[in-house]
């Protein structure tokens, strides 16, 4: 009989470290770019990008709005992390992109044209230990060759609203 109970046990410690290994993180919420901590390698970067992210399994949109160089931009990602190609509109140009979880980090493999060229963009979007700062890594494959960027981006506190106070 004990050994019955200590089997039953260990089965359900094991199933619960399982799917606690398994949970994902959670990209959800407003990330603000560190200009001064990333890198843009040999593209011109932001002034400043705001990022506001819903992540619901498999489902994730990233609503961003940015200035710079190139002026203001803003636009709507929305993608699956199963694997499966999702179109979406940046300006005028198509991107096609497939996401998958490797580990905890997810890797965006994206496809468009850009002045009648092919460019192909890998992404690795992962969380630090604290949920605090969003890291994107990127690399570019062209024709003209490769680069990297790296953005870091900071999660902004959301404060919900005080109550007033009845007299």
């Amino acid at each position: 009989m004990i050994r019955k109970l200590l089997s039953v046990a260990v089965l359900i410690v094991v199933s619960t470290m399982t799917a606690f290994a398994q949970q994902k993180p959670d990209f959800s919420g407003t990330w603000k770019l560190n200009v001064a901590k990333s890198d843009f390698g040999a593209l011109p970067g932001p002034d400043s990008r705001t990022d506001v992210n819903t992540h619901k399994e498999p489902s994730l949109t990233d609503d961003v709005k940015a200035e710079g160089e190139q002026g203001k931009q803003q636009y709507s990602m929305k993608y699956t992390t199963d694997a499966k190609e999702v179109t979406n509109q940046m300006g005028p140009r198509e991107i096609k992109s497939t996401l998958k979880w490797e580990g905890n980090n997810l890797i965006v493999s994206s496809k468009l044209t850009y002045n009648n060229m092919d460019v192909t963009g890998v992404s690795n979007w992962s969380l630090s230990a604290d949920g605090k700062t969003l890291i994107i890594t990127i690399h570019y494959t062209s024709a003209m060759g490769e680069t990297d960027q790296k953005f870091i981006l900071e999660k902004q506190e959301t404060t919900a609203p005080v109550p007033a106070k009845t007299p």
